[in-house]
């Protein structure tokens, strides 16, 4: 059996900022009600972090949970973890109204870090980026240009996007011309 390599195998590009490849990382789509007692304790079990309120991430490391939508979460978990977490999972679910499943191979992962990095991320999304607006641990589900994407706010300021794996190609080159030397605009 292959090794699995994630989209881009880590590639890396510094400009204005630092933009790279995060490489493989366990997500779990999860679909319910997430005001739920049982769900919560299963995605603390699978995560240690609480459901997040709206529009909101809880994400330590490889592990979280973040806000996709009334009834969605996106669950990150470590990637060799992935199939036990979903096997607890579904089994703590049962009887339950909910749906996990394993996105981790579908999915691909960027960190922008070290410099104007609300800059790069408004360049590419229709979000208000301005302090005060968005600050860390917000998620956004968004358009980055013409695909669609997910993004959030670290405590250092760094931003974390998830897109799909088939776009990941064409998210690494917007996200590095808009760090490119040369393109500051100043706003923030």
């Amino acid at each position: 059996m292959s090794d699995p390599v994630s989209a881009l195998n880590h590639v890396s590009y510094v400009g204005i900022t630092r933009v790279e490849e995060t490489g493989l990382q366990g997500m779990i789509t999860l679909r319910g009600d997430l005001s739920s007692a049982a769900l919560g304790k299963a995605v603390k079990a699978a995560t240690g972090q609480d459901v997040p309120d709206v529009r909101r991430v809880a994400v330590d490391g490889d592990s979280g949970a973040c806000w996709m939508s009334p009834d969605e979460l996106l669950l990150l978990v470590p990637y060799a973890k992935v199939e036990a977490k979903l096997a607890e999972l579904n089994e703590a679910l049962k009887g339950e109204q909910a749906l996990a499943v394993n996105v981790s191979d579908a999915r691909a992962v960027f960190r922008i870090s070290d410099g104007p990095t609300r800059e790069v991320m408004a360049k590419l999304a229709p979000v208000d980026l301005s302090p005060g607006a968005f600050e860390p641990g917000e998620i956004r589900r968004t358009r980055l240009a013409q695909v669609a994407g997910a993004f959030w706010m670290e405590e250092d300021g760094a931003f974390r996007v998830i897109c799909f794996r088939s776009t990941a190609d064409y998210v690494f080159k917007l996200l590095s011309v808009a760090a490119q030397p040369g393109s500051e605009v100043g706003v923030f």
